[in-house]
């Protein structure tokens, strides 16, 4: 018999047993102290799980560990989740703990007989795994500051709990061809990043005054590197309808035979943009409205920092940004503490791995962005620290070729020293490997993990260089690969080089810049070295 492809393996292994059943093979496998089925490792991420790297681990050290992230519904986390993600941390994962890209929070070196005691503790605070992870919704991301940001174009927060209750733990849902990521936002500063999820709704208000949503699909990075494709618009409570449909459509048609062509967007090119809007609108029993393309926020601006007034009366809100989303067990705890001093109870984790405090006091946030400054955490951060993000790199992912956490901290502390009076924000990537979970490729200054031979012809880890991404709608462009590669140890010096002739030069923005010195008119990729 001809040997299995890696899809044919995947899909086998989801009939015959859903990812969603694994829960009591965990239990079985925590209690007895059994070694894990490699087939159910696999079901594992239907419960935030994955194999994590051994680089970190001791020689000696067999333990099969584990990265865990837990899904954060509407990115909220209060106040006795904080403390109790904090206990996880501590006693269960060598206190890590980091902000994902989509509003998640995720531990490493966990082990599998502590997680009957883990999902213990995040169920008695009303936090889950489940669907953070496998050919399942992952979470639906939106804006941090719905329903309290006064400049919002449409309050989110019922629609998205409407959609994430269809989603949650939805058995139909549980065997989809791939991951599928969908967004809800009424943002003004369209801080969603509709432009690269699967399906997204992205409030927008006509001139007769009526806001509907423009409904976006097929966007994504990595191996469906492409934009979302415009379908229409929709009013607010036909939102779950056309996720319902477009859900199911997916799970039927969408393509199983090779992992690298089955998210939604392969689909949608196999059909072609106009057949698979016709099956949506056949199954909703209604068409989208046309309207005109949209004005949409620069992806470097997309952000909510510094103290804003909130609706709510004598309430304020605070965008504060973390060093690489990196958190940790007593960032947590510290954030815990000072929130509750100054009499705030929330935050909500962002897109960009860093969290907004929604609900403070006015009268105490001055004093709450003093606490928070002292253990590292700006609510005011400096535009490299601010739009920097990392990947988990080589620490703890498989896949990585190059470190990225410490090194995207050690980058941002590196430029604010040498541009101290630098105002305008720069959007830059550190990701570990040729996939895209930091998002290189919509960033000012991507790094893309990667080995290569150095001028002694001796194999190096480092990263390959990519410029001028961005999200702007129609406007949206992905970065270009220059054919630079550079050595870890070579990071600081070529982004502030590229930074430097930046000021020197003509340009206004950076992103105009960074188009000239791609397209060659001005500038030349030698000078960087």
């Amino acid at each position: 018999m001809p040997k299995e492809t890696a899809a044919q393996r995947v899909e086998r292994i989801k009939t015959e047993k859903s990812g969603l059943d694994v829960l009591r093979d965990i239990h079985h496998y925590a209690i007895h102290d059994e070694e894990p089925h490699p087939e159910d490792i696999d079901r594992f991420k239907w419960y935030g799980l994955y194999t994590q790297n051994t680089n970190l681990q001791a020689s000696s050290d067999e333990t099969l560990y584990f990265m865990l992230r837990v899904k954060l519904v509407q990115g909220a986390i209060n106040l006795e989740q904080l403390r109790v993600l904090s206990s996880i941390s501590k006693e269960f994962a060598r206190g890590t703990a980091n902000f994902t890209t989509r509003q998640a929070i995720q531990f490493h070196f966990i082990r599998v007989r502590d997680l009957p005691e883990i999902f213990y503790r995040l169920k008695s605070v009303g936090l889950s795994t489940v669907f953070a992870a496998g050919d399942v919704p992952r979470n639906i991301v939106t804006c941090p500051v719905a329903g309290v940001d006064e400049h919002e174009i449409y309050d989110v927060t019922k629609v998205v709990a409407q959609v994430n209750d269809y989603f949650d733990g939805n058995k139909d849902l549980a065997n989809l061809p791939r991951k599928y990521k969908v967004g809800i936002s009424g943002c003004s500063k369209h801080c969603m990043g509709h432009e690269i999820q699967d399906l997204s709704f992205s409030a927008v208000e006509f001139e007769d005054g009526r806001v509907l949503f423009d409904v976006s699909a097929g966007g994504g990075l990595a191996s469906n590197k492409q934009f979302a494709l415009h379908l229409g618009f929709v009013e607010a409570y036909k939102i779950l309808e056309v996720v319902k449909a477009v859900s199911i459509i997916y799970r039927i048609y969408g393509l199983r035979d090779n992992r690298k062509k089955a998210r939604l967007g392969h689909l949608i090119d196999a059909w072609g943009l106009k057949k698979f809007k016709e099956e949506v609108e056949a199954s909703l029993g209604f068409i989208f409205e046309k309207g005109a393309a949209q004005e949409y926020t620069p992806y470097a601006k997309r952000e909510h920092f510094g103290i804003h007034k909130s609706k709510s009366n004598g309430k304020s809100f605070v965008g504060c940004a973390v060093n690489g989303g990196n958190i940790g067990a007593k960032g947590l705890e510290d954030l815990a503490d000072i929130l509750e001093k100054h009499g705030a109870t929330t935050i909500k984790a962002t897109t960009t791995q860093n969290f907004v405090a929604i609900d403070v006091p006015s009268d105490a946030v001055n004093n709450l962005v003093e606490d928070l400054d002292a253990i590292g955490i700006d609510a005011n951060p400096n535009p490299f620290k601010a739009r920097t993000i990392s990947c988990t790199g080589i620490k703890f992912c498989k896949f990585a070729i190059s470190e990225t956490k410490d090194a995207a901290i050690d980058l941002a502390e590196h430029l604010h020293a040498k541009f101290p009076d630098f105002k305008e924000t720069v959007s830059i990537s550190l990701n570990g490997c040729p996939n895209s979970c930091a998002h290189p490729h919509i960033v000012d200054i991507g790094l893309l993990g990667k080995k290569f031979k150095d001028e002694n012809g001796e194999t190096v880890s480092g990263f390959e260089l990519v410029l001028g991404g961005t999200l702007e709608g129609d406007k949206s462009r992905f970065g270009e690969k220059m054919k630079l590669n550079i050595k870890a140890d070579e990071v600081n010096n070529t982004v502030e080089k590229i930074i430097a002739s930046y000021i020197k030069s003509s340009k206004k923005y950076i992103g105009l810049f960074l188009k000239d010195l791609i397209d060659g008119d001005e500038f030349t990729i030698y000078d960087l070295k």
